[in-house]
């Protein structure tokens, strides 16, 4: 039987290839973890740090390419802005602003796959040096936060749990472990001296996931209001769109492909009750709350997306990610409500 996702989303193949958890991970020091550098494939390029490249107006550029002169426009976030599911660089949300929808100056991709908030801002603060003159940054996240605010609180640390955290884990008490064994204490003894505090792995109520997740969301968006205010540049946080918060029915092609992935890894299982129309309107509450308090603009593009899209119209190829219309669409809404140009 033919797989329905290599049948309508055959790019995804590629990504999977080398951008997922079983992928070519690059283990980064303050990072974690960041996309392979150099890759050339006809779905995907990135340039020799791991920033994918955008194109627009017959240019290509990265943060660690090719840089355009005189001010360009980020765009930031985790992998729906990095552009998992486009069939080409050519149909991310930054290319789509770039050469289509906002096209008065180049836009950057400064988008990293499965990153948390702390990350996106890490990302921003280690490599910003490379483009000197920004005149905008549009944050469009949000979902990564909360879908890691259900894991056990060992795993949150001071600013959040983050994705391959368990396994992280699991490495550093093996090599304290092996430390503990060569300076001579009985391995009954090294396991005691590493024994791990009980502690409920209950998810936590909705509300309470919704908390955490919106408290670090402001917090690190504060630093991303300092820090753009520094460069004199605009700075708008909007909260991504997810397909169980856009719509209740997924359209035909979605719903199969929701059905053979949910067969691989149950996506509702693992996010459970945040991934409904009302839990991504509540978070969108406390988000925009908080954005108001510290005097950031924010844009809740699923009810935005919603009213745009036709029923049938085909714009995930997950749950998270977009197809080239959905990025288009997407990058359309964007530029009217944010009135880019």
């Amino acid at each position: 039987m033919t797989s329905q996702r290599a049948a309508l989303t055959p790019q995804m193949l590629q990504y999977a290839e080398k951008f997922d958890d079983r992928g070519d991970i690059r283990w980064l020091p303050y990072l974690m973890y960041f996309h392979p550098a150099g890759h050339t494939s006809d779905v995907v390029r990135t340039d020799k740090i791991g920033f994918r490249l955008s194109e627009g107006q017959g240019q290509r550029a990265s943060a660690g390419g090719e840089v355009p002169d005189g001010p360009v426009r980020l765009i930031a976030g985790s992998s729906t802005v990095f552009g998992i599911g486009a069939s080409s660089d050519a149909h991310t949300l930054a290319s789509r602003l770039w050469d289509k929808h906002a096209p008065s100056s180049p836009w950057l991709n400064f988008g990293g796959r499965s990153f948390n908030s702390a990350q996106e801002l890490l990302l921003f603060t280690l490599y910003r040096h490379l483009v000197p003159s920004i005149d905008e940054i549009v944050l469009f996240t949000g979902f990564n936060n909360l879908g890691l605010a259900r894991l056990p609180q060992h795993l949150q640390g001071d600013h959040g749990a983050f994705f391959n955290g368990h396994e992280y884990a699991e490495q550093v008490r093996a090599a304290r472990l092996a430390k503990f064994r060569e300076n001579g204490l009985s391995r009954r003894a090294a396991h005691k001296a590493l024994a791990e505090p009980q502690t409920d792995h209950t998810p936590p109520s909705l509300d309470e996931q919704i908390d955490r997740a919106t408290e670090l969301t402001i917090r690190h968006l504060d630093n991303w209001r300092l820090l753009a205010a520094g460069l004199g540049a605009k700075l708008t946080f909007v909260l991504q769109p997810l397909a169980p918060w856009v719509r209740e029915q997924p359209c035909s092609e979605e719903s199969r492909l929701f059905a053979e992935l949910d067969a691989i890894a149950d996506f509702g299982r693992a996010y459970g009750d945040i991934c409904t129309v009302d839990a991504g309107r509540r978070y969108a509450r406390a988000l925009s709350a908080g954005c108001e308090r510290i005097g950031v603009p924010f844009l809740d593009m699923n009810p935005v997306l919603a009213e745009a899209a036709d029923p049938g119209q085909w714009l995930f190829v997950d749950r998270i990610h977009f197809t080239d219309e959905g990025h288009d669409i997407v990058a359309g809404l964007l530029t009217d409500r944010l009135r880019l140009n």
